[in-house]
């Protein structure tokens, strides 16, 4: 192995907490870009660091499952008092409950994920203010920043110049996001920067945003033609809602 694969592995923890100062950041970022095995490193020990420190909610099952539930248990129990026996009846009820419970369990992990990923959209959010530059390629034109990208990741992002809105673009870099390399595209709106981070999304649905605030942050997040968007400034709620549908509206 390499010394600067060996040294990179030392920071990893580091880097995870967010500890390391702007000179290493930059440098572990870029040998994760290339490395496979530090980035599958990186991932295991942000999901034991996501494991020890959730505080994620606990979600009830919807007030229709729950109706649906007992309603099938009260027509079970009064069949089972005729034909079954108690072992019967008692492992009908287990079988019902266990649904119950798989139901909350999926959507605590769901939460917990997510808000894990807010987590690490605010941090990189921050983290580019800090540097020297904002971004890779300088320009307002959509013509100049998409073309940056290819070669350097396997989709095709969509590029808008919405200076005609009042959120002209600053331009665009690569950044890493939840074990991935994702496009970062840079907008302004009254010298408040707005990251847009892209992934593609494994599903093709699309669906609205939904609204988060991190440490005096909003984050919009959603999903539109089989891609996956976060938003995130310190710009007030309205205006940076506004930033999304506009987004959201491009075909």
């Amino acid at each position: 192995m390499s010394i600067e694969h060996e040294n990179t592995r030392e920071l990893l923890h580091a880097y995870v907490d967010g500890e390391l100062d702007l000179a290493n950041t930059r440098e572990t970022e870029r040998h994760l870009q290339s490395c496979a095995d530090c980035r599958e490193t990186e991932r295991a020990i942000r999901e034991l660091r996501n494991a020890l420190t959730s505080d994620a909610t606990v979600y009830r099952a919807p007030a229709h499952l729950r109706r649906n539930v007992r309603a099938a248990l009260r027509r079970e129990a009064k069949s089972a008092r005729q034909t079954l026996s108690p072992w019967l009846m008692f492992a009908t009820g287990a079988a019902f409950t266990a649904v119950i419970l798989g139901f909350a369990l999926f959507q605590t992990t769901r939460a917990t994920r997510t808000n894990a990923i807010v987590d690490q959209v605010v941090a990189n959010h921050v983290r580019s203010l800090l540097a020297v530059q904002l971004v890779d390629v300088v320009s307002s034109n959509q013509h100049t920043v998409k073309p940056w990208f290819d070669g350097k990741i396997d989709f095709a992002p969509e590029v808008r110049d919405l200076s005609a809105n009042s959120f002209p673009l600053v331009g665009g870099r690569l950044d890493y996001l939840d074990g991935k390399t994702v496009v970062a595209l840079v907008y302004q709106r009254n010298k408040h920067p707005i990251n847009l981070f892209i992934t593609p999304e494994p599903t093709s649905r699309s669906t609205s945003p939904t609204m988060i605030t991190r440490r005096g942050y909003n984050v919009f997040s959603w999903t539109n033609n089989g891609m996956k968007y976060w938003a995130v400034s310190d710009l007030n709620q309205a205006e940076l809602s506004e930033f999304t549908e506009l987004v959201r509206a491009v075909k």
